[in-house]
């Protein structure tokens, strides 16, 4: 069984923000193979399904980013999966916006959720989805800057970059990470041909 986990904020303010993307990604998936994340435990929104024939658990960590391992250590104990099937999604300042970047393992680039994580699990071994968001021009405007809705510009294409996130986390469980490199790691804005054509 794999751990599906998705980085953010809970609550209506930090709903639509740049931190909350680990969220919509796992919602996106979840709304895909039809699990309601209506459980309420463990420090988390959760639901039970399946990738096709493979079982998943998508959660929500509800304990605010800097806490997040609180919830995936809670979870992953209950549910007894191993370190090598959970998979985080989550915002990278250091990834241009529009990136994606897949990995097992590394280190966490001062990403608190990430910090938590691995220090909750006392490993890093795990899958990692990352989100680029970019960085503002200026350094002191990080903690701000990450906690802002997305420009108006992004707006327009970020249902397409969380397509193609919620595809490869799919792609992970269903075949392995090589794999959902191949067809889904991008190193800026990649969009479907389709969009052209529209």
């Amino acid at each position: 069984m794999y751990l599906i986990v998705g980085l953010g904020n809970p609550g209506k303010r930090y709903k639509a923000t740049r931190h909350n993307i680990g969220f919509m990604v796992a919602e996106k998936l979840a709304a895909e193979i039809e699990v309601e994340l209506k459980q309420k435990s463990f420090d988390a929104l959760w639901g039970k399904g399946r990738v096709k024939n493979k079982k998943v658990i998508i959660a929500l960590p509800q304990t605010y980013m800097n806490l997040s391992g609180a919830a995936v250590r809670q979870l992953q104990s209950f549910f007894k999966t191993d370190i090598s099937k959970l998979i985080v999604i989550h915002d990278d300042l250091d990834l241009p916006f529009g990136a994606i970047r897949l990995k097992t393992g590394g280190g966490n680039a001062g990403h608190k959720g990430l910090t938590s994580i691995e220090s909750n699990l006392g490993s890093s071994a795990f899958h990692r989805v990352r989100m680029g968001i970019g960085r503002p021009i200026d350094k002191s405007r990080i903690e701000g800057y990450v906690l802002e809705p997305f420009s108006e510009a992004e707006k327009k294409v970020l249902p397409d970059l969380i397509n193609q996130a919620s595809d490869a986390c799919a792609e992970i469980v269903l075949t392995d990470m090589e794999t959902a490199i191949s067809k889904y790691q991008t190193k800026n804005i990649k969009f479907h041909k389709k969009k052209k054509e529209d």
